[in-house]
């Protein structure tokens, strides 16, 4: 579902995805273009993370997930992944309240289990200081892995098959779904990348099956509420078909007034 029109800084209507996805690229070579160690690029980062969300309250967005550190993210320099994890502890102490007061819901999506218990109690502390937020669903994928998530699914099924609960015959696309770690949230309208690179990384890639890609050149650190709004912009002029022609799209809307 898209929600109704808003209105940008120039007072031109446009269409705002539902449920918005970004991978947020290019910490490291923002700060190795500045002279810098690539742990500033990731602080810098944090404060693109605030202004993203903030433009998503403003513009309507219903759901915010964001890629904060990838299953792969284990294999980079001990230290730097140790400043990430730092840094996610830290913000997660000084933004909670600010997410609370503006109706800000946080949920944690991966496998969770590999974090310290410390890290694992603060994560289940948020999520439970932020549950009656209803303006804005924030996703953190935080060792996350779209394979990952398909394989849990899938076993999670087969144990169910296993123990006589589940027919394999009525195993289908909906019932996979329904075991993803983004059960009962809406799939992705549109997908975000910044950094320059055009490629997925293993990122929600059940649930972006039919998602809007968007790439953006600029580095993470650089993606404000004005680049936010841009990529919501080109959103907003694409005709999304599912599989139907131009025309069909065209008859549906002026069916249902969309």
């Amino acid at each position: 579902m898209i929600p109704a029109s808003v209105v940008d800084h120039e007072g031109v209507p446009f269409k705002v995805p539902a449920h918005v996805a970004i991978i947020m690229d290019g910490n490291g070579r923002w700060a190795r273009q500045r002279g810098l160690p690539r742990t500033q690029g990731h602080r810098a980062g944090a404060k693109s993370v605030r202004a993203v969300v903030e433009q998503s309250l403003r513009s309507g967005v219903r759901t915010l997930t964001l890629f904060a550190f990838s299953s792969e993210n284990w294999r980079r320099p001990k230290s730097e992944v140790n400043t990430l994890l730092e840094l996610f502890m830290s913000t997660l102490r000084t933004e909670v309240k600010r997410l609370t007061e503006h109706g800000v819901k946080l949920r944690f999506i991966g496998d969770l289990s590999a974090f310290s218990n410390r890290l694992q109690r603060q994560l289940a502390e948020a999520e439970a200081a932020t549950r009656a937020g209803d303006a804005l669903l924030l996703q953190v994928a935080a060792n996350y892995g779209g394979r990952w998530d398909i394989a849990q699914s899938v076993r999670a099924l087969a144990q169910e098959v296993a123990a006589g609960q589940l027919e394999p015959d009525a195993i289908n696309e909906a019932i996979i779904a329904s075991h993803l770690c983004t059960a009962g949230v809406p799939e992705p309208d549109f997908f975000i990348r910044t950094g320059g690179e055009k490629r997925m990384s293993n990122f929600l890639l059940w649930q972006c099956a039919y998602a809007e890609l968007y790439f953006s050149d600029l580095m993470w650190p650089e993606f404000d509420a004005d680049a936010f709004i841009a990529a919501l912009k080109d959103f907003g002029r694409r005709q999304r078909r599912f599989g139907l022609t131009s025309e069909q799209v065209t008859e549906l809307a002026e069916v249902y007034g969309a």
